[in-house]
């Protein structure tokens, strides 16, 4: 193929692009390196940049030119900024291309495009050229968007990975980003949930890191679609009031020899020493926060995603790998910080830039946190001394919850503790509690095989859980499968069992799913006070003998809640309940009703609650708590 030699008389960086790129505060780069369609002097052709500031050559090879190395050199900017550029007429759309570059010792690498926007379809591993067109048709969302990622929203999140959600049966694949467009927001709807969640959709090699091994940081996968597909799946979410989550790995990346590692033959993106710039759980490399030109590479990213694909929130990865610097490594094998301390001050530092540079941009928008320690100040601004993010995991409620629920209903009365022990700690930071990927996979089974007992009492204690979660202070998540009762670990190779759903025991959880995202939407008083102490109040928090709890949820406006979860297989009959209120208190929710396939053990609808004292107040009543289940009451009155 025959092509005209590369032009440097036209650039789309400036004197001020170095700058802040230097300075680290350039948050557009995905607007001026990569690859650009433009057209000078009535030709079109792309433009390319790469930051590639220590290598000795560097030159663009693709479909344009046949990959012929040294057709279509780059030209190293002499500002300082380390940016190789060039005008390469007559390349196009679609056409894949990768950066030959030449380090100072001879060695010669041809790399991916870190700000390639599309990429080939894995294992192949170039960059394509893609100016995105999408039209966007969400525009009722996006004006109500503020109000539905509000602390005081309802939000309950359903946590996906898009390979093996669920396949296209005929043809025994993942279903396509369109595909999915037709299904999921359908399924999210009739389910009740508010937000999907996505393991990173970003561009990453291998199947098996579930995106979280990720090297195109600007980029949805390819296994799916084209951008624009993705663009309309997360569209179709929006017009069915469902938002769009995703979960963004700025602490570590991908060691393939196309990607970022040893990018120019040295360690640009990623720490010199393996102390600081390898993990060894991972087998990946640390991006090194510190750098200015690294910090404006990963907020650019952030950004983009929100602004070019209207991302709803970001889950950050892997926060607690990010703060620590001896996470995961044995004694001598990391480097403390100035101070002498474990803490990666650049990375709180960056982290605490990133969010701030997000809310100040997208303040309808949310950060997540996947932080598992007791770092202070998660969800604190950062003129207080937080990192600023908007929620984080309550991985600490995560744990003591399900090491509680696989105990023998027979002992749990021995581990009270773990069933209440989160309250005291609830309204320290904002939390999402979360059911994730994480505990369902690597020989820890699914949420149904960790429960006790029989068929029958596995499935009460998987909505048993679920209602105790819900009646919780903090947001909601849980990952797919969970909803029906999946019985197989997950397997990010096949699809979920969609079979099941023909038999009782998981079509009728599904059923108690939908009823209870309804009744959790429903009720301001599960949602409106999560991070306000004064939503939640104790009633009993004591009775380990019988393996009770009772608490209180309230509402701005006064409106009241209790609920009151039997954790043992025993009814418990004329069980006496203080409350603050006399009269009628309907029995609004039981997850032991035998649409649920439960015993259909209850309260008739109601109970009554007289002038006698109980649990220090003026009055109480008698209800029956059925077995392995919960029970939500309100009283008439509000």
């Amino acid at each position: 193929m025959a092509t005209e030699p590369i032009r440097y008389d036209f650039s789309l960086w400036g004197e001020q692009d170095s700058y802040y790129f230097k300075d680290g505060s350039h948050y557009r780069l995905f607007e001026r390196l990569g690859a650009h369609i433009v057209e000078i002097d009535d030709k079109k052709g792309v433009y390319f940049a790469v930051w590639a500031p220590n290598a000795k050559y560097a030159s663009v090879i693709g479909d344009f030119n046949d990959y012929k190395i040294g057709a279509s050199p780059l030209k190293l900017r002499g500002d300082g900024s380390g940016v190789w550029e060039g005008f390469a007429a007559g390349a196009k759309e679609g056409d894949s291309y990768k950066y030959d570059i030449e380090a100072q010792n001879g060695a010669r690498f041809q790399k991916s495009d870190p700000y390639g926007f599309w990429w080939e379809i894995p294992p192949r591993s170039a960059t394509r050229v893609y100016e995105q067109k999408y039209r966007w048709n969400d525009r009722p969302w996006m004006n109500d968007r503020a109000a539905r990622n509000a602390l005081n929203a309802p939000i309950s999140v359903y946590e996906i990975h898009l390979g093996s959600w669920r396949f296209n049966v005929e043809e025994n694949r993942p279903l396509t980003y369109r595909e999915l467009a037709k299904e999921l927001p359908l399924y999210l709807v009739e389910t009740g949930y508010t937000h999907a969640e996505f393991l990173p959709p970003t561009e990453h090699p291998f199947d098996g890191s579930w995106g979280y091994q990720c090297i195109g940081y600007f980029a949805p996968t390819s296994r799916f679609g084209t951008p624009d597909d993705f663009a309309f799946l997360i569209d179709s979410l929006h017009q069915a009031g469902i938002g769009a989550i995703i979960d963004w790995a700025p602490s570590h990346f991908a060691v393939d020899m196309h990607g970022l590692a040893n990018f120019d033959g040295t360690n640009l993106y990623e720490h010199n020493d393996p102390r600081q710039g390898f993990h060894p759980q991972w087998g990946s490399a640390i991006f090194n926060h510190g750098r200015n030109e690294v910090k404006a590479f990963l907020i650019s990213s952030a950004l983009f995603w929100l602004e070019k694909y209207h991302i709803d929130g970001i889950r950050v990865d892997a926060v607690a790998s990010m703060l620590y610097l001896d996470y995961g490594r044995q004694e001598g094998g990391w480097i403390p910080n100035e101070y002498g301390g474990k803490e990666n001050l650049q990375a709180a530092r960056f982290l605490q830039t990133l969010n701030a540079a997000i809310y100040g941009r997208f303040g309808d928008c949310v950060t997540i946190a996947e932080e598992s320690t007791a770092w202070s100040g998660v969800t604190r601004p950062a003129y207080l001394g937080g990192l600023g993010f908007g929620l984080k995991w309550n991985m600490g409620w995560m744990h003591d919850a399900l090491k509680y629920f696989s105990r023998d209903p027979l002992f749990r009365r021995f581990h009270h503790d773990q069933i209440t022990f989160s309250i005291w700690y609830a309204f320290h930071e904002n939390f999402i509690l979360s059911l994730s990927h994480d505990e369902v996979v690597h020989m820890k089974g699914s949420l149904l095989g960790k429960m006790p007992g029989d068929e029958w009492r596995r499935f009460a204690n998987v909505r048993l859980l679920f209602a105790y979660m819900f009646s919780h202070p903090g947001k909601k998540l849980m990952f797919m499968g969970m909803e029906f009762g999946q019985y197989a670990e997950w397997n990010y190779k096949q699809s979920l069992d969609w079979h099941l759903l023909q038999y009782d025991y998981h079509g009728n959880l599904r059923r108690f799913i939908v009823d209870l995202n309804c009744l959790y939407r429903s009720q301001p008083a599960l949602y409106e006070r999560d991070f306000d102490q004064g939503g939640f109040e104790w009633i009993d928090m004591n009775d380990s003998a019988q393996s009770v709890i009772v608490f209180l949820r309230r509402a701005n406006n006064g409106e009241t809640l209790l609920i009151a979860c039997n954790f043992t297989p025993q009814p418990r009959y004329n069980y006496n309940i203080g409350v603050p209120i006399g009269g009628e208190w309907t029995e609004t929710f039981n997850s032991d009703a035998a649409c649920y396939g439960g015993s259909n053990i209850g309260n008739l609808g109601f109970a009554y609650a007289k002038q006698e004292g109980g649990h220090g107040r003026d009055f109480s009543m008698n209800v029956t708590l059925p077995p392995l289940a919960a029970v939500f009451f309100k009283p008439v009155e509000t």
